[in-house]
């Protein structure tokens, strides 16, 4: 592939929009504006103690420290987390918490409070996965205090920080498959503090492992003021363009024996871009009362081109080979929405209250084309079929956090979600029709958490909630006919521990998640899509131990054990969850000693399965139907350093997959390949 130059006269644009930000703005002040944004746990020192569930915060320096390729990188090292990685950049997002199933993602994923998948009621949650270059931190919150946070919250709530840059920064990296990568970060504030205005762009170019190459920009422009003493206002602007050469082919299995090393589907493409914007309203009403209004919309474009496979052709060759016809998948995702958040502290029962009020409007809205084209006339076809998905939803929720002592508090909610999905037939076949179906539901969901000062060094917590998960329009109005279906509903239950002693940190917490009615795509038993069917349960363990060593050196660790992740009903009763392994491992070894820093890092993934029915053996043709197998255990060793030169400029260096591990990390229409042995260089400087 004819290597393109990395600046394109996109970048240049990007760079220009920051010399033009105002000078006023590039002005610093100590007495500056905190830049309104919803958090899930929040920035005050006593934010993870007033959680009655599991939290883990992720800050800037921990994700520079990994030198993330991904926002997945940083996320398999999270207790309770399993990522599917099914390329280096993480272009689609595949994430499992607390055993449910990677490729069924059951986790509403935030940036700065506003949902990032395309679509939570009409799906595909995974067509959009936010860059790691843009982000400063990451909230990762589990039990009952995720209620307060919209729907899809079975497994947790992760909420992606973006970054609110000071002053004007330029980071590179170069790497190995010829991965160039380039953040520009520009910033400030107002001369009195009171207003800000600054940008984060990047661009990344790689030939990618197995010759997979991706071509990502990146854009997020932030700006905020101050309106009197009392009320805050933030804008942000984002834009991101992805060209991947991905498919949902992998290598046939006499080639991953052999260690081919080649891009099973050399001419697909995943096309993705994304618009959004926020806009974020922080009123103090009086010392006891604060009002926090979000309005956001998104548009996100995801086109599909994959090349349709001779199957006899394959099976004699031992790969993929693929005819001239070509066939878009390609669909188009917009949602707007209104959120607002009163928070009251208040003394109405006798006792010490903090309550919390919210409202939220959404409305979403797809378009979904399949093109039938041919390889002469790329790209170009005829409709062979449209239809349109749409969904509003209206929920509320009310929450109050009893004090009933200086150790214990008690915290009561209830969240009401009530939605209505309609799918529009237009054409099928290459015929116009005009077909419409609706279905309507509302989810009652009550939790109930606490939180008890055992000791100083000693923190009990635990709840019980209801969360729930919508079938996607697919699923829901199947044939075009109302499936009468609930949500995927699940009672969670969370029991926990955590605090600090000395050079001791840690965070022990069993969890028991009891599905009513799951549903798994692509499961071979078709009532598991059609109906209030699919039961499952999931119990285990999260633990985590930091210790502080001395002489530079201190120890991150955590390990997940999920013993039953496993179906309850149907023909694979008795049978694991695909993509939810029974243990999950991270040990971080880490030294720091004055300008220098490094890290050695392994991550343990146990053995999984590609599929519902936890078939063994992996297909070596290419028959089709649904691809399954085992996928063995591995270990991953990252080695990384970094070194601050001076006050501007900072280096850094890794060595990923350091022992050359050769590794699966899913299944589907073939074997997917985890990264070989990376080599990175890069610096930041900040002028």
């Amino acid at each position: 592939m004819k290597p393109t130059p990395l600046f394109t006269r996109r970048t240049l644009a990007i760079a220009v929009a920051a010399a033009l930000l105002p000078v006023s703005a590039l002005a610093q002040s100590d007495n500056t504006l905190r830049m309104p944004s919803m958090e899930v746990v929040g920035s005050k020192d006593d934010a993870i103690a007033r959680q009655t569930g599991a939290v883990v915060v992720i800050d800037r320096e921990q994700i520079e420290r990994i030198q993330p390729t991904s926002t997945e990188d940083v996320l398999r090292r999270v207790p309770g987390i399993n990522a599917k990685t099914e390329e280096e950049s993480a272009v689609v997002s595949n994430i499992g918490i607390r055993g449910l199933s990677a490729s069924e993602s059951k986790s509403l994923v935030l940036e700065d409070g506003v949902p990032v998948a395309p679509g939570l009621f009409i799906g595909n949650d995974r067509y959009y996965n936010p860059r790691i270059q843009r982000m400063e931190g990451i909230e990762v919150l589990k039990g009952s205090s995720s209620l307060r946070y919209g729907p899809s919250t079975i497994g947790g709530v992760i909420n992606y920080k973006t970054k609110t840059p000071e002053g004007v920064a330029v980071s590179t990296r170069i790497g190995s498959f010829n991965t160039r990568e380039a953040t520009l970060e520009a910033g400030g504030r107002s001369a009195n503090g009171d207003a800000y205005a600054g940008l984060v762009a990047s661009k990344a170019k790689s030939d990618g492992f197995l010759d997979r190459d991706y071509d990502m920009t990146d854009l997020m422009f932030k700006a905020g003021t101050a309106i009197g003493d009392n009320q805050n206002i933030g804008f942000k602007y984002s834009w991101y363009e992805n060209d991947a050469n991905i498919s949902y082919r992998g290598l046939l299995l006499d080639d991953y024996r052999d260690r081919r090393t080649y891009n099973p589907a050399p001419d697909d493409y995943f096309l993705t871009d994304r618009q959004a914007f926020d806009i974020n309203h922080e009123w103090h009403l009086n010392d006891r009362a604060t009002l926090r209004t979000l309005a956001y919309w998104s548009e996100v474009t995801r086109d599909y081109w994959r090349y349709a496979v001779d199957t006899p052709a394959s099976n004699a060759a031992g790969r993929w080979v693929y005819t001239d016809s070509l066939r878009g998948n390609n669909r188009s995702f917009e949602r707007w929405g209104v959120e607002s958040r009163l928070n009251l502290d208040h003394e109405l029962f006798g006792l010490i209250s903090e309550a919390e009020f919210g409202v939220r409007f959404m409305k979403e809205e797809s378009d979904d084309r399949t093109i039938d084209a041919t390889r002469a006339r790329d790209r170009r076809g005829d409709l062979r079929a449209k239809r349109a998905d749409l969904a509003e939803s209206l929920a509320g929720y009310v929450q109050n956090r009893f004090v009933i002592s200086e150790r214990l508090a008690i915290t009561p909610g209830l969240r009401v979600e009530s939605y209505e999905q309609t799918r529009r037939e237009r054409v099928q076949n290459f015929n116009p029709v005009n077909a419409s179906e609706s279905t309507r539901n509302t989810e009652w969901l009550p939790g109930i958490g606490f939180t008890y000062q055992l000791a100083a060094a000693a923190q009990l917590y635990g709840g019980a909630y209801r969360a729930f998960s919508p079938a996607s329009n697919g699923v829901a109005l199947d044939g075009l006919v109302d499936q009468k279906l609930d949500g995927e509903r699940s009672d969670n239950y969370e029991l926990g521990v955590r605090g600090s002693q000395g050079i001791y940190t840690y965070d022990v917490t069993a969890f028991y998640m009891d599905f009513d009615n799951q549903v798994v795509t692509g499961n071979s038993d078709p009532s598991l899509s059609q109906s209030n069917a699919g039961k499952t349960l999931h119990y285990g363990l999260e633990a985590a131990l930091g210790i502080e060593l001395g002489a530079g050196f201190s120890l991150d660790t955590n390990a997940t054990w999920v013993p039953k992740s496993e179906f309850r009903t149907g023909v694979n009763d008795g049978n694991r969850l695909p993509y939810a392994p029974e243990f999950l491992a991270n040990v971080g070894l880490n030294y720091t000693q004055g300008r220098l820093s490094t890290a050695l890092n392994a991550h343990y993934r146990g053995d999984q399965y590609g599929d519902p029915s936890n078939r063994k053996d992996i297909p070596a043709d290419a028959a089709g139907g649904i691809w399954g197998g085992q996928m063995r255990s591995y270990t991953v060793y990252d080695l990384l350093a970094q070194y601050q030169v001076n006050d501007h400029l900072r280096l850094q260096g890794a060595v990923k997959n350091l022992t050359d591990k050769r590794y699966i990390t899913g299944l589907r229409q073939g074997i997917y390949v985890g990264p070989e042995r990376t080599f990175e260089v890069g610096m930041n400087y900040r002028f």
